[in-house]
């Protein structure tokens, strides 16, 4: 069995197909250049300066603003430009990203939501506000699920987290449906409020959704599914990955291309087919060579996934699925936040590299 092992690892790793093509540079916090979010109802877009007259009408609202911690009441006309200067700044280097809340229907601004990176680039916080002529409406709810979704899906941060007043209900039930549980309390100075200090409770957002929590029942049964990845290797010995593009479930985390294993189709050929859609390659059986595998427990399924190595192939990867691609080095892989079944392959896989 190792004889027949170890001809199998030599057969996959031959010398390498023409030279794919370089990795995307993206800083920790980069993010496609003036992106626009949509919506059924709402149109997330950049702040303008000719939003200034619009944004200040709205804000200017005792309920609204003794509910942000820096915004000051009455609010000066001034300050709105001026907030919208220092948005477009901080857009550019890299360090937040502000939208105007529009409606599809009628082009109209009703708030503001934005992710601002926190100092060491892993999160990002999640602040918002629609006007009062617009509450009750789910606008808020839609924009602040939207925002986090792309957040996790084009950020390179780990979560979403926000700041809440403790008597802010409304705000804490957005976060709640948003997908955001609760993380701990504290307490924080609101500017336009005369208390030192208000209690406030913190929440986050994260790709994955948090374990089930277990008694000492036996735990329900899951289904076991069976999926199939592959490291392809380049000449350079680094590895493809490629990051989950919003709208799908774990958007935002990097894997390795593959997917599932359909009804009486084997691993080998489920893998074949998968790197033809997903990556336009084409790939011969005699290439691929099992390496690892994972086995781990989702919530509500357990994931069982082969892992194998490729270095031949036919075609330049291409990402046919919307999804990101980045050629890694073997010293680099950690780097990448990965699903939890992946991250126990990455010791092994760079070991052996």
């Amino acid at each position: 069995m190792e004889d027949l092992f170890d001809s199998l690892i030599s057969a996959a790793l031959q010398p390498e197909a023409p030279e794919p093509p370089a990795p995307r540079k993206r800083g920790a916090g980069a993010a496609p250049t003036d992106p626009v979010l949509q919506t059924d109802r709402l149109k997330l877009r950049p702040l303008e300066a000719a939003d200034a007259s619009d944004f200040h009408r709205l804000i200017n609202d005792w309920d609204i603003c003794r509910k942000l911690p820096d915004a000051p009441f009455p609010y000066p006309s001034g300050m709105a430009a001026e907030w919208i200067g220092a948005a477009a700044a901080d857009r550019a280097s890299g360090q937040a990203q502000q939208f105007a809340i529009v409606l599809q229907s009628s082009g109209k601004i009703i708030g503001c939501a934005g992710l601002r990176l926190t100092r060491n680039g892993k999160s990002a916080e999640l602040g918002y506000w629609i006007g009062r002529k617009f509450w009750r409406q789910g606008f808020g709810l839609e924009a602040a699920a939207r925002l986090t979704a792309w957040g996790l899906a084009e950020l390179r941060i780990a979560a979403v987290t926000a700041t809440v007043a403790e008597d802010n209900e409304a705000s804490i039930t957005v976060l709640r449906r948003a997908g955001f549980t609760q993380t701990g309390k504290g307490k924080q100075a609101f500017l336009c409020r005369a208390e030192a200090k208000l209690p406030v409770l913190h929440f986050a957002a994260t790709r994955e959704a948090p374990a089930r929590k277990t008694g000492s029942s036996e735990p329900a049964p899951r289904s076991v599914l069976l999926v199939v990845a592959c490291a392809l290797i380049d000449a350079d010995s680094r590895v493809l990955l490629a990051r989950r593009p919003e709208g799908k479930k774990m958007a935002g985390l990097w894997e390795f291309p593959g997917g599932k294993v359909n009804p009486n189709e084997t691993p080998e050929a489920a893998l074949i087919r998968e790197l033809k859609e997903e990556l336009g390659l084409g790939v011969e059986e005699r290439n691929i060579a099992p390496f690892a595998f994972a086995s781990h427990a989702y919530d509500g399924f357990h994931l069982l996934m082969p892992l194998y190595l490729c270095r031949r192939w036919h075609g330049k990867p291409q990402p046919r699925e919307g999804q990101a691609l980045a050629w890694v080095a073997r010293d680099r892989l950690v780097e990448y936040p990965m699903p939890a079944a992946d991250r126990p392959l990455i010791p092994m896989l760079r070991d052996f590299l």
